[in-house]
């Protein structure tokens, strides 16, 4: 088990470059570490992964060859520190001292050693290299999509560390610093311990990018509506629904997923009705006034919050991910009541998962239409043709930016 933050981060690397692991779900490096070195571990493994090229750059001039993973690593983690200004005594000394107590990779500690030293007399290294560029499978259809230039702010947004957005329970008037963003999320000045802050204890607040708070503004749930939010989990649009109101069923396929969700609403003092279910089996016992399907996805609007995405897929899982996205489509469609509403969104920026989504939606069901967008803040330039909304990272890239999204409202 790693004992420092560092050499938890490390492992974490090895797993995401090495293995393909997400890096939400490794564990067992942080096993033995306090909650602070957790974050500060997890923290530092993001921002590795945010300036892989930039580090591998740096150090090509002073490698003669590729030395073993886990060496790799801990010089790209060391790089990144002193580019951010950590004292290079103890980068360069924890760096030796991680490789040199490796089994495998001891007799590499000099080499470490010698690389820093000189990376550290460096002066600005990253300041001439460009943000790290997507992967060709994902660049290409972006570029595609939405033009050279809009990809380049895209990575540039992605290479920054995230903030961190709240959504607020209605009502509630606590002391906390932030910026109200327009949409109605609070973006925090600083975030550092979020169950410290104030409002968590009481459940007056959920971290939720102001993206994703959205979806719900945009499917204006009324108080006592039957509503079911698909595909729920981790469940921040499930807290807004009942927080709105609405008689809420979560659905998600997996209970893993719905802890979390399952805690949230105990904290918060919310209800609703839990179901572990595939959506496509599934059967209600009633029609629904609303629903909300935040469908399986590619997630490629999320980079920004997990820069692990571009180094474990390949887009091989848009074959499969697009066709389940229909079926969950037409059959969410069923259960609407005359009259309802339903919100389909993704947070993917590949049209193939959106806009090519709703088109073929609309053709094959008539009567089927999009309802005009109305959220609080939104901006015009969200608006696309057909009437949804497609948010890019790069939008906001001058106010710290938010993931990207597509979403529209149907009605029958």
């Amino acid at each position: 088990m790693a004992k420092t933050a560092r050499a938890a981060a490390v492992h974490l690397l090895n797993e995401v470059l090495g293995e393909g692991a997400l890096l939400g779900q490794v564990d067992a490096p942080l096993a033995s570490l306090s909650p602070a070195d957790r974050a500060r571990a997890q923290r530092l493994a993001a921002l590795v992964l945010r300036h892989v090229e930039q580090a591998d750059r740096v150090l090509k001039p002073f490698l003669r060859k590729t030395p073993p993973l886990l060496v790799v690593n801990v010089l790209r983690l060391a790089v990144v520190e002193l580019v951010q200004g950590e004292a290079a005594h103890g980068v360069v000394n924890e760096a030796v001292t991680l490789v040199r107590n490796d089994r495998h990779a001891g007799a590499f500690s000099g080499l470490v050693n010698a690389v820093l030293r000189k990376v550290a007399a460096l002066e600005a290294p990253f300041a001439k290299l460009p943000p790290q560029r997507l992967p060709y499978w994902l660049r290409k259809p972006l570029v595609d999509a939405w033009g050279r230039e809009a990809v380049t702010a895209m990575e540039a947004v992605q290479a920054q560390v995230p903030p961190v957005d709240l959504s607020v329970k209605p009502g509630w008037r606590g002391d906390l610093v932030g910026e109200p963003l327009p949409t109605g999320s609070l973006r925090l000045a600083s975030a550092g311990q979020l169950s410290a802050l104030p409002g968590y204890a009481e459940g007056a607040w959920w971290v939720q990018d102001a993206a994703a708070a959205l979806a719900v503004p945009l499917l204006a749930p009324q108080p006592g509506e039957a509503v079911v939010d698909l595909c729920a989990a981790p469940g921040g649009k499930t807290l807004q629904l009942a927080a709105a109101g609405a008689e809420v069923t979560a659905l998600d396929i997996s209970e893993a997923r719905l802890v979390r969700l399952r805690e949230n609403l105990a904290r918060t003092g919310l209800s609703a009705q839990v179901v572990v279910a595939d959506a496509l089996t599934w059967q209600p016992e009633r029609q629904f006034d609303a629903i909300l399907l935040d469908a399986p996805c590619s997630a490629t609007g999320t980079i920004r919050r997990h820069p692990d995405l571009p180094f474990i897929k390949d887009g091989s899982e848009l074959a499969e991910l697009v066709p389940l996205q229909a079926a969950l489509l037409d059959r969410a469609l069923g259960w609407l009541k005359p009259g309802g509403r339903l919100v389909y969104c993704t947070c993917s920026l590949l049209p193939d998962e959106g806009e090519a989504q709703l088109a073929a939606a609309l053709a094959r069901h008539p009567g089927l239409r999009v309802e005009p967008a109305a959220v609080p803040g939104m901006d015009p330039a969200w608006l696309t043709e057909a009437g949804a909304l497609r948010l890019r990272p790069d939008y906001w890239a001058g106010r710290g930016g938010m993931d990207g999204f597509f979403m529209v409202r149907l009605a029958r």
